[in-house]
């Protein structure tokens, strides 16, 4: 009986511990910024990038429309929603390995699960990889911006309820697309990833 209560009372310590932690992650995760969410305004339509509609020839799949399941679309961001946004991001980002492209617009190659590349072999891995673990591609976007140096850059952004995240190579931190110092260039839209637009209204970090 001593050695079962012993055993019951260190199962216990083990839970509250494991609840602690949960709930810490919760603090410091995105859904407690639900007093200051903002969501981003998509605006009028835009060409996509070149090396994008290649892309869609290389990988058909990634680039298929899917059905719209209700208005709006955002994804609930429960903690293991959360937790499988934060694996992805850190996955991606250690397995694949930075090498610059040198060639420009003519070398970019956007590939899935490459050795090595730029942020959009980065960027097309996260979203495929997400959408592989059951996120709706209506919620997991691609998009352009301008970081602080002058170079464009590729992310990911994630559609939810307690804002839009942005998966990013440069960074192993998921925050909020308003939060980021970037100046914001197009996305792909939630209803057919081959249509891109551009953002309406102030979205610029700088």
């Amino acid at each position: 009986m001593r050695k079962a209560a012993r055993f019951l009372a260190s199962v216990s310590i083990v839970s509250i511990s494991v609840a602690h932690h949960a709930e810490a992650d919760l603090i410091t995760s995105p859904m407690g910024l639900r007093g200051a969410i903002q969501y981003i305004k998509f605006d009028a339509t835009t060409l996509p990038p070149m090396a994008f509609t290649m892309f869609c020839l290389r990988y058909e799949n990634e680039c298929r429309p899917h059905r719209m399941v209700f208005r709006g679309g955002r994804l609930r961001l429960t903690p293991q929603r959360w937790a499988e946004l934060n694996q992805v991001n850190r996955q991606v980002n250690l397995a694949i390995r930075p090498e610059p492209n040198l060639e420009g617009l003519t070398g970019e190659k956007w590939l899935l699960h490459p050795a090595s590349g730029d942020c959009n072999d980065y960027a097309v891995t996260k979203r495929h990889d997400l959408i592989a673990k059951g996120f709706p591609a209506r919620t997991v976007l691609l998009s352009e911006v301008v970081v602080p140096s002058g170079e464009h850059h590729l992310v990911v952004v994630v559609r939810t309820f307690a804002g839009d995240l942005v998966l990013d190579s440069l960074t192993r931190h998921i925050l909020p697309w308003s939060k980021k110092p970037y100046r914001w260039v197009r996305i792909q839209t939630p209803k057919n990833p081959n249509y891109w637009a551009s953002l309406g209204g102030d979205h610029d970090a700088w």
